[in-house]
């Protein structure tokens, strides 16, 4: 047996297999041999399987260890824990064998960790349990009565099943005074019963014989079968019957049809008429030719009885015996050879098939079949191939055995099926072929992390969300299979050791979505980053990682607060504005700030109302209060204007001040303060009071006009604080956040003290001075009567 690739096939591996029937296991290696007799019962043992390979008991369980046949038919068993051979079933040896002595049974034993082939040849020996049996219940001998003593007369054979010693070994005939009986050897080797005449024959005085012939065989104690010969004597017959040729061969191709012509053959006698008749005839022939063959009496011709087959019987051999009507008989020889024609297709039995096949293991043993052709010469010499493009080898093992292995690792990720079909064809003509198909699945091993489908991972959550919100998601593939691609997910320690991670996210373990535990604050937590990882479940298990970056989105929840005007519940300050203001006049500014960043802190300025709309406007980016116009004498001296602060937000937020503006004629006349304010001034100082009580008393005449003038005085004062005095709060004005210009304070030159403090002890403003003059009592007494009855105070909306 060889192996060779073709060729001319340069798509497919091949290998040729000339199959012999009797290969020695491996070179230099010897076959295991045992036997048993036919007819033993199921279970019965055989061998000592274990101890004849010098294995231990549990080493042919661990190494898989299988018996293998030919085809499908299993003879024998292996008790995995003894290791004892056992007949599988009862096995009758002229079934398996036929005549064919010795009979050899042939079988393998695979071990398939590591692969192991030894060969094993089971011969079954022969019991006599038939006997020996003749075709015919009557054999009928016709001899001349001129017939002289010492002349020999063939009879026909029994036929016995058994082989060896157990077939005929003697064949005994009755006892009588003219005939004795001679075993002769065959040229085949079968024993045939030769009747040898004692005492010439008188048909007038006994015109026949009947005998009994008996055949034993030589078994203990032997067994035997009978027939009855039955002569006739016959008159004088000068001529025998005489064949052309002592010996006929001839060939016929198996699958002939029935009634096909093999021969004729052809013998004559000199003799005229009724002894010159001839009838031909089988003679000692076995029962195969007589189920095979059939021949005309009258011509001679041999025909096919039934198709021929030379897997089963190669060859026939024959004795033909050509009788005349006076008893005289010749006999001639046909040799029958069956030609094979191709009429059988390889045929493949699978021993082993391991339909999964880890990765990334080289040389890994897949299937290991045999293959067979019944047919001879070319007919059955096999090729056998499975496709090129596969990672995978056919090698010839042992005998007609051969081994599909990997070639080289196989990738299951880039490859996770493979459909093998194996092909087997003859040489013959026309080519006969068989496929074997089988599907091999490469079974997964946890060579590949898991991968994420990106490096980091951007989310974006709006501050103030719901509890557990789901705020994205991550994802890895692991290109695994099975418990090797299911992932678990995780949050990994986070770097900054001050972020409290296992308070702010979560991730679901199975499908990587993230939640974010509590509500987000912009103001106070604007980003933070952490790491997930993605671990297989194989083993050992491997994992990846991947970073998370969270972006908290601002919501617009903050309103937009007012720095300036300050708003803190107390009456609000008045802005003063000089009736000379040209338009555009820088009245006050409006300062406030948003918690919130982006768009949502954009402010914007608005004017919501006025006393006399069209005077002022505001500058809706910075807050500016300014005049719009110029001023005249018939603009109102009090104004109260309201003023909106709105973020960019969606939806937006606003906050709302109150301005009260006061137009003066100018900045040199100090304001008086509120009547309230005096009399509270006066009460808390008494020493004025006592003071004129007692200048009065010193001289009433020479200071009466003087008192009188002081008065007067005193009440224009009064009257001129109550309309243009204000209270203040407690404590000092926080001038750092009056802010009506680009750099957050009051230009110099229009910066006052227009509030009393309380508890001051003075009853007078203190001006600041300004940078154009103006000179005492200029307006004094108009001021005072337009300020009598001014109030003014900051409210929000």
């Amino acid at each position: 047996m060889m192996e060779t690739p073709l060729p001319k096939a340069p798509q497919k591996r091949q290998v040729t297999a000339i199959i012999i029937l009797l290969l020695l296991w491996e070179a230099g290696g010897a076959s295991i041999k045992y036997s048993v007799l036919e007819e033993r019962d199921s279970g019965s043992f055989v061998a000592d399987l274990a101890k004849d390979l010098g294995l231990g008991i549990g080493e042919l369980a661990s190494r898989g260890a299988r018996i293998l046949s030919k085809g499908n038919k299993q003879h024998l068993r292996l008790e995995q824990k003894s290791g004892s051979l056992l007949l599988k079933e009862k096995l009758d040896r002229e079934e398996l064998c036929g005549d064919t002595d010795p009979c050899i049974l042939h079988f393998q034993v695979l071990l398939k960790n590591p692969v192991q082939f030894i060969q094993g040849e089971l011969q079954l020996l022969d019991v006599n349990d038939h006997a020996p049996e003749f075709l015919e219940n009557e054999i009928l001998l016709k001899i001349p009565e001129s017939s002289h003593p010492g002349t020999a007369f063939p009879l026909k054979i029994a036929e016995d099943l058994d082989v060896g010693s157990n077939t005929v070994q003697n064949y005994t005939i009755s006892t009588n005074s003219h005939f004795h009986l001679f075993t002769r050897n065959h040229s085949d080797g079968r024993k045939y019963p030769e009747m040898v005449l004692d005492k010439a024959l008188d048909r007038e005085d006994q015109p026949e014989l009947r005998l009994t012939l008996t055949a034993l065989d030589g078994g203990s104690p032997p067994r035997t079968g009978t027939s009855q010969v039955l002569i006739l004597v016959l008159d004088i017959n000068d001529n025998a019957p005489e064949f052309a040729q002592p010996l006929y061969e001839v060939q016929v191709s198996e699958n002939s049809p029935i009634g096909s012509l093999v021969i004729t053959v052809s013998a004559r006698d000199l003799d005229a008429g009724t002894h010159g008749e001839l009838s031909y005839s089988f003679f000692q022939s076995s029962n195969q030719v007589v189920q095979a063959f059939e021949i005309n009496t009258v011509t001679g011709e041999i025909r096919l009885r039934k198709m021929l087959d030379f897997e089963e019987i190669q060859s026939y051999r024959m004795e033909i015996e050509a009788s005349d009507g006076g008893g005289l008989t010749g006999k001639c020889t046909v040799a029958i050879e069956v030609m094979d024609v191709n009429d059988n297709a390889p045929e493949l039995t699978m021993s082993l098939l391991i339909s999964d096949v880890p990765e990334n293991t080289p040389d890994t043993v897949v299937a290991i079949f045999g293959i067979s052709d019944p047919d001879s010469g070319d007919n059955g010499k096999m090729m056998c191939s499975i496709q090129a493009d596969l990672p995978f080898l056919l090698k010839l093992t042992v005998e007609n055995f051969y081994t599909l292995v990997t070639e080289g690792a196989l990738d299951r990720e880039s490859r996770a099926e493979y459909n093998i079909t194996i092909t087997v064809a003859d040489m013959g003509s026309p080519r006969l072929k068989t496929q074997h198909n089988i599907t091999v699945l490469v079974s997964d091993v946890n060579d590949n992390a898991p991968a994420f489908t990106q490096t980091s991972y951007t989310l974006w959550v709006r501050e103030n969300n719901s509890p557990a919100l789901h705020i994205g998601s991550v994802s890895a593939t692991d290109t695994d299979a099975g418990a090797n691609a299911q992932l678990t997910y995780s949050l990994l320690p986070p770097q900054d050791p001050h972020l409290p991670l296992a308070s702010l996210v979560s991730i679901n373990a199975d499908n990587g979505h993230l939640f974010a535990l509590r509500s987000l604050d912009y103001e106070a937590l604007q980003a933070f980053e952490f790491g997930v990882g993605a671990t297989d479940r194989g083993s050992p298990a491997l994992s990846s990682q991947a970073r998370v970056r969270v972006l908290v989105l601002d919501a617009n929840d903050n309103s937009p607060f007012v720095l300036y005007p300050l708003q803190n519940g107390s009456a609000p300050c008045t802005e003063l504005v000089p009736r000379a203001a040209e338009a555009g006049y820088l009245v006050t500014k409006v300062v406030a700030v948003d918690g919130d960043s982006g768009q949502n802190a954009w402010l914007s300025y608005q004017l919501l109302k006025a006393t006399e709309p069209g005077l002022f406007g505001v500058w809706p980016h910075n807050g500016e209060v300014r005049t719009a116009r110029l001023l005249s004498e018939r603009d109102a001296p009090k104004h109260r204007l309201l003023v909106q602060v709105r973020d960019n937000g969606e939806p937006p937020r606003s906050a709302s001040v109150t301005l009260h503006v006061l137009l003066v004629d100018g900045f040199s006349q100090p304001y008086l303060p509120l009547p309230e304010a005096a009399a509270e001034q006066a009460r808390a100082d008494p020493l004025t009071v006592y003071l004129v009580v007692a200048l009065a008393s010193v001289s009433s005449l020479f200071l009466l006009s003087v008192l009188l003038f002081v008065a007067v005085r005193l009440c224009r004062r009064s009257r001129a604080a109550s309309l243009g005095g204000c209270s203040v709060p407690e404590g000092p004005f926080p001038g750092h956040l009056v802010d009506v210009s680009g750099t957050g304070t009051l230009s110099q030159s229009y910066q006052y003290e227009v509030c009393l403090r309380a508890g001051s002890g003075t009853s007078e403003f203190k001006f600041l001075k300004p940078i154009v003059p103006i000179f005492a009592g200029e307006g004094a007494g108009g001021d005072t009567e337009e300020n009598s009855n001014f109030r003014n105070h900051f409210e929000f909306n």
